[in-house]
């Protein structure tokens, strides 16, 4: 443990924030651990597996120097593990240039609130991230028309009537499901549905062209599990766009847990869940 000073977690921490400076978006907490070789040289120690754990020590080292971090407001952890630096955390960098010093600030801030960080919270943080992976990797093994079934039984758990659902066996267009607001339509309101699977990110052109299929009754759902560009983003709710919903694959789990409830047996099945409960006191 005498490799594990201030000064060498605040080396791994630097490589950290290389990572994640210019990746607004974040990254997965996976993605950054597994990059941080290319960009610290790590120690024979640091590379180590302990006998209780099947990562490299270098790995739970960061998480748990990141905790002060994150107290300090200066990072965010999603639930799906997906690490990001706050604007409070780039102004703390632009403050404090020496990682030391920045460090050295987090962990004051950090004691100051007296608030422990519990192990039980670093194994809830790392089994989130593991039943992510694990989910992540199902859909993406997914065939295209699995998801297309998978996002029209979702659709249907929100309450809306899915009249048609394209074919796989020939071309389609760029509508792969249609549902109405009411039953039989009367109300005249669509949802046209595209879903882009196993491909690139979406670009503005892709937005464009799916936008161009919308009625002004007609309100749009865009699932791509591959995510959208940059530019699709920032034009997204425009007066251009503004009928549209943008669903990733992020989305569509989080959709997906919201609405598992009102699923059949069948429609569970094409992504099965099962909650598990861990110890989660209140401080």
């Amino acid at each position: 443990m005498a490799d594990v000073t201030l000064g060498r977690i605040s080396v791994l921490l630097r490589g950290v924030f290389e990572l994640l400076w210019t990746r607004q978006e974040g990254m997965p907490a996976k993605e950054v651990l597994s990059l941080l070789p290319d960009v610290v040289k790590l120690t024979e120690y640091e590379l180590g597996y302990s006998t209780s754990a099947n990562t490299p020590k270098y790995e739970k080292m960061v998480r748990l120097a990141t905790i002060p971090l994150v107290k300090a407001g200066w990072m965010m952890k999603s639930d799906k593990g997906r690490w990001f630096l706050t604007e409070s955390g780039r102004q703390a960098c632009r403050k404090y240039p020496k990682i030391e010093e920045l460090y050295a600030e987090a962990i004051r801030l950090y004691e100051e609130s007296r608030k422990n960080y519990p192990l039980y919270k670093i194994a809830i943080e790392e089994a989130e991230e593991r039943s992510w992976t694990l989910i992540q990797n199902y859909l993406q093994e997914a065939s295209r028309i699995e998801i297309q079934k998978l996002v029209a039984d979702l659709v249907a758990a929100m309450g809306y009537h899915v009249t048609w659902m394209a074919p796989p066996e020939r071309d389609h267009g760029p509508i792969d499901i249609v549902a109405y607001v009411d039953p039989i339509g009367a109300k005249g309101l669509r949802i046209l549905t595209q879903v882009s699977h196993k491909g690139q990110a979406v670009t503005l052109e892709g937005l464009k062209a799916f936008s161009s299929t919308l009625s002004s009754t007609d309100f749009g759902l865009f699932v791509a599990t591959g995510g959208f560009t940059v530019d699709v983003m920032d034009h997204i709710g425009t007066e251009s766009f503004k009928r549209i919903t943008l669903v990733d694959m992020e989305g569509l789990y989080t959709l997906w847990v919201k609405f598992y409830s009102q699923m059949d047996e069948d429609a569970k099945s094409r992504l099965p869940l099962k909650a598990v409960h861990f110890l989660n006191k209140q401080e």
